[in-house]
């Protein structure tokens, strides 16, 4: 998947404004950032981009915003400095559209990792903390190499070695952070989600870098260790 020529990506954000706003985004989606890859061509778009987050074109700021996160998260130092006007106006933005995101857990979270992207961050900001609105994580048991589930939502808070919605694996607790002391990254993410009002976000954060206790073999570990190398 190759992202549009210069040209013709200026025709496609020239289309934003109207009632085919939604189909507009949505093919800019896939052309861009086909199933969530960036490619070379992709940072093209950024100069649009910054512009619909700034509201000098039409669009939704929000969606720019996260575009543009997921782009600037596989940015390389180049390409950081190559896009450094666009990337200040998109974090600017970031910042203003956090405080508005409300009870949308998803859209805070993809705010929240495109300000990331934005401040250079290149960890957390590529899509590892999407798990925090579908409240789970699929991880190995760095002990065991079990597959694992690490669950904090509906179903409870636990670990499981087996499909818990449905069948009825035996589970373990979980053992959540303290907020007070989490590392300097983490403890200003549950800040920033406890601030905007969003307590499932910061109660799946003290999970997230918490630790749990593997099912099958009884090894503890740090969750967010785990994420990091699994979903690279």
């Amino acid at each position: 998947m190759i992202a549009k020529p210069s040209d013709d990506l200026a025709a496609a954000f020239a289309r934003l404004g109207g009632e085919d706003d939604e189909e507009v985004w949505s093919s800019l989606w896939d052309d861009l950032c086909h199933q969530g890859c960036v490619y070379a061509d992709s940072f093209l778009a950024l100069p649009y981009l910054a512009a619909v987050a700034a509201g000098r074109a039409p669009g939704a700021p929000d969606e720019a915003v996260s575009m543009a996160g997921l782009i600037l998260s596989a940015a390389d130092d180049e390409q950081t400095a190559q896009y450094a006007d666009e990337t200040a106006v998109l974090l600017g933005t970031a910042r203003h559209l956090l405080g508005e995101a409300g009870g949308d857990a998803p859209a805070f979270i993809h705010l929240l990792q495109g300000l990331l992207a934005f401040e250079g961050e290149r960890v957390w900001s590529v899509g590892r903390l999407e798990g925090l609105f579908t409240q789970e994580y699929e991880v190995d048991c760095p002990a065991c190499s079990s597959t694992l589930f690490v669950a904090f939502g509906e179903f409870g808070t636990f670990a499981s070695a087996g499909d818990y919605v449905t069948s009825d694996p035996v589970r373990t607790a979980l053992l959540p952070a303290d907020p007070a002391a989490l590392d300097a990254l983490p403890a200003r993410l549950h800040r920033l989600a406890t601030e905007a009002g969003q307590e499932k976000v910061a109660y799946g954060l003290i999970h997230l870098f918490g630790r749990a206790v593997c099912p099958d073999c009884e090894a503890v570990f740090s969750v967010s260790d785990r994420v990091v190398e699994m979903y690279q």
